[in-house]
């Protein structure tokens, strides 16, 4: 008999009820599983949607990365913001120049040093897939009202404050 596929909350229900009996403490387990079942869902329409836009993962990070700064950064502070080797950040950054998603400037001040900033249609691609993402990620909250996504978004970021004093 073919087993039966289990609802997203019935999933949530089961691996908090493991890791309680394992020696979690519930109310921590049920938000750490609950923020862990979130990120791999939309981890997988993410991966999708880099498929639908024809761009590597890597490639979005570097992306992501200028489009945050707001400003050129080296490649050297692309290849930290993104935990790659420098030689990966060149490879990277030859396929999206090669795509016009980012250029190349020299410093007029440092002949050695290059700055990488997002193209026109770097930022395009970026907003597109924003957009795209917003859709999605506002489907996933539809059940709580904008003071609920308040409260829920303020509750996360007193978590996120503490991520630094965690020694993992």
């Amino acid at each position: 008999m073919p087993r039966r596929i289990q609802s997203a909350p019935e999933l949530h229900r089961r691996a908090v009820a493991t890791y309680v009996a394992a020696g979690g403490e519930e109310s921590v387990q049920r938000v750490i599983t609950a923020v862990q079942s979130l990120t791999k869902k939309l981890d997988q329409w993410y991966v999708r949607q880099l498929a639908d836009l024809d761009i590597a993962a890597g490639e979005w990070a570097v992306v992501t990365s200028l489009a945050k700064a707001g400003e050129a950064l080296t490649p050297s502070q692309l290849a930290d913001l993104t935990n790659v080797a420098p030689s990966s950040m060149t490879h990277r950054l030859d396929k999206l120049a090669e795509r016009g998603l980012v250029e190349r400037t020299p410093d007029p001040e440092n002949r050695t040093r290059t700055y990488v900033s997002l193209t026109n249609e770097g930022w395009e691609l970026f907003s597109l897939a924003i957009r795209g993402s917003s859709v999605v990620e506002t489907d996933v909250l539809q059940d709580l009202s904008d003071d609920e996504r308040g409260e829920l978004a303020r509750l996360l970021e007193v978590v996120i404050a503490r991520l630094d004093d965690v020694d993992a």
